[in-house]
């Protein structure tokens, strides 16, 4: 008798945990569209040139600005890190998050991903066209380029790729911990991409800011799409909550 009403406990509480769960999206999709709008505004008025030219500038050598600060295997690592948000490495990343949905017999689930994913790279590269913002010319470019600056697209892309995954994957997580670890390991890879495309000098800070903003937007417009389908029972239920807790 004890054990049925906790399991009645949890199927009442799960559709508020839901509710709150797409509140706090809601929340999310505005602030990040707002941030997009007001850098966007910024950058195409020119109130936004002196902050990052004070930005780039500061992560450079004041005798050599072809030479960013730290040693070289600084630069080296930021390079490595950049690639963490290069439309390969994202792709193959996007491909094994929806080969693990599919094993895990949630096939609906793995497209709704890769559509959301797929649909996120597009819009930037379109903002990328609609901007047409040129790269830095303070600075030598520590790292290949072959599009435009606004918005930074492996900001964006990371945004896109690692909050969806993040959020996607902490609702296979039964502990609080392991969720606020995911999540967290999510947001940290994508400020890090981004911090190191102004390191390279390859992007203005603007275009970091708008990248994150505009990825984040997107990547909670995709989970509050995802629960909104799988209240429709239209998506497979991904979160565990009735899970045994991994010891």
């Amino acid at each position: 008798m004890k054990v049925d009403r906790t399991i009645a406990a949890k199927n009442l509480a799960r559709p508020a945990r839901r509710e709150l769960s797409l509140i706090a999206a809601i929340l999310l999709i505005a602030g990040g569209l707002w941030t997009f709008v007001a850098v966007s505004e910024g950058v195409v008025e020119g109130n936004t040139h002196v902050f990052d030219e004070m930005v780039l500038l500061s992560m450079r050598t004041p005798e050599d600005h072809s030479d960013p600060i730290g040693p070289g295997w600084v630069e080296e690592f930021a390079r490595d890190v950049t690639a963490l948000g290069s439309v390969g490495v994202l792709t193959f990343i996007s491909l094994a998050a929806a080969g693990f949905l599919v094993l895990r017999g949630k096939r609906r689930a793995a497209v709704f991903v890769i559509v959301a994913i797929a649909g996120g790279i597009a819009l930037s590269f379109g903002l990328k066209s609609a901007f047409d913002r040129p790269r830095p010319d303070l600075v030598s470019h520590g790292a290949a380029v072959f599009t435009k600056s606004f918005p930074s697209a492996h900001s964006m892309m990371s945004a896109v790729v690692y909050l969806t995954l993040g959020t996607l994957l902490a609702r296979f997580q039964s502990l609080r911990r392991l969720k606020i670890y995911v999540i967290s390991l999510a947001v940290l890879i994508t400020l890090a991409v981004g911090v190191s495309r102004v390191y390279l000098g390859v992007h203005w800070p603007t275009d970091v800011l708008a990248g994150w903003a505009g990825g984040a937007a997107w990547a909670m417009l995709c989970w509050a799409t995802l629960l909104w389908l799988q209240r429709k029972q239209q998506i497979e239920e991904t979160a565990v909550d009735g899970a045994e807790p991994m010891r």
